[in-house]
């Protein structure tokens, strides 16, 4: 059990709510039932820092941690998701002028958003990440794929930007790994530092018990990473939301000192506590509406699907106590149709299953991607309820 800030060191930390049975697996490939129900499930305990406010899971033991070969958790199949990654990839190649210049993305996924880059701006790209799969997209003799983890043999590696989405909050030593990276840069101090996270105040706000999985144990705020930036030798140039507020985006250079540049969304101490305080209060009641509803769904047989295969699915059916009325999960993902979710045994299916399995209920995982998925029903003549988080 982690009692000391992995962020900051501090040793005045204060568990908050926790999570029973887990899976310590969310994204992973799962080809039958019974793999599925063999995934360890283990405890969560969320504690938060008293000093710089970020938040981790006490009981995380990296050695459940599984990022190779069958990590899946590509998103490049949604139409609001890629625009949102194009005008992302416009935006920073425009503000700090990547055009003709070196990429570095740490944690690239599939290479979606590297060879986006590669491609607006005319750059050069190298991806790192062991759950890569050579051939999966399109790319070009500019741009190189590594299956491994970052480490300090990348130092060599040529960079003007340095990006990592979605890949910090699965780091528990957060300090260590800003460090390394800090110190791989060097003395270069032209870099640009662009990193993108789940943002843990719209997760605290909306009580969403969903976002809270085995394999994010780390959460921020805009203090929290902030401060880690400032901390590890970086001085932020912006730190902002974006994606309806569910992501944190943070844009920073390298300096030789250590920088006391503030930005107004990073939120004071006294009021990141009262958020917790009364996330702690209301969480039970927004996860007992939820039982509620499964039991209403099963006293009517009503035939209940989970749009979204992914970790907020995952966690969604760790907080509940019966989940019987789900018979499918469903995803756009093709990567992802005919196996099950981790850790529950129920069968993935592409959209186009639910023609023939006309569902009652509709429940889904993420609402910015609603209109989408109405457009969808509709275009398969399938009339139901819908709910979303």
């Amino acid at each position: 059990m982690t009692k000391s800030c992995p962020n900051c060191q501090n040793q005045n930390t204060q568990n908050f709510y926790n999570v029973k049975n887990a899976p310590v697996q969310s994204c992973s490939i799962i080809r039958t039932i019974r793999e599925s129900q063999q995934i360890p499930k283990v405890n969560i305990s969320l504690s938060y820092c008293k000093k710089c406010g970020f938040i981790f899971n006490s009981y995380f033991n990296p050695e459940h941690a599984k990022y190779s070969d069958g990590y899946e958790d590509q998103q490049g199949f949604s139409p609001t998701f890629n625009q949102f990654s194009n005008e992302l990839a416009r935006s920073l190649i425009e503000k700090y002028q990547i055009y003709d210049k070196d990429i570095v993305e740490i944690g690239c996924g599939k290479g979606d958003f590297l060879v986006l880059l590669c491609q607006l701006g005319n750059n050069r790209g190298l991806g790192i990440d062991p759950a890569y799969v050579e051939g999966r997209i399109v790319t070009s003799a500019q741009i190189r794929f590594k299956k491994e983890f970052y480490s300090e043999k990348h130092a060599g590696e040529p960079s003007d930007l340095i990006c990592c989405r979605h890949t910090l909050e699965h780091i528990s030593n957060t300090f260590d790994f800003l460090k390394l990276l800090r110190q791989t840069i060097g003395k270069d101090l032209d870099k640009i530092v662009f990193f993108e996270v789940p943002d843990v105040v719209r997760i605290l706000k909306d009580y969403a018990f969903w976002d809270i999985y085995y394999e994010h144990c780390s959460y921020f705020s805009p203090a929290s990473l902030a401060h880690l930036f400032r901390s590890t030798g970086f001085e932020i140039l912006d730190i902002y939301n974006a994606y309806s507020d569910q992501y944190l985006l943070i844009e920073a250079q390298p300096i030789a000192g250590i920088s006391e540049k503030m930005f107004t969304l990073e939120e004071n101490p006294q009021h990141f506590k009262s958020l917790i305080d009364k996330f702690t209060l209301e969480i039970e009641r927004k996860i007992n509406e939820w039982n509620q509803r499964m039991v209403e769904f099963q006293a009517e047989k009503k035939r209940v699907i989970l749009w979204g295969a992914g970790s907020k699915a995952v966690g969604f059916l760790s907080s509940l106590n019966d989940y019987d009325a789900i018979e499918y999960v469903t995803d756009i993902n093709p990567h992802l149709a005919d196996h099950y979710l981790p850790g529950f045994g129920k069968k993935i299916v592409s959209p186009r299953f639910l023609q023939s399995e006309k569902p009652d209920v509709v429940i889904i995982m993420n609402d910015i991607y609603v209109n989408e998925i109405k457009n969808m029903l509709l275009d398969m003549n399938i009339h139901c309820e819908i709910y979303f988080l």
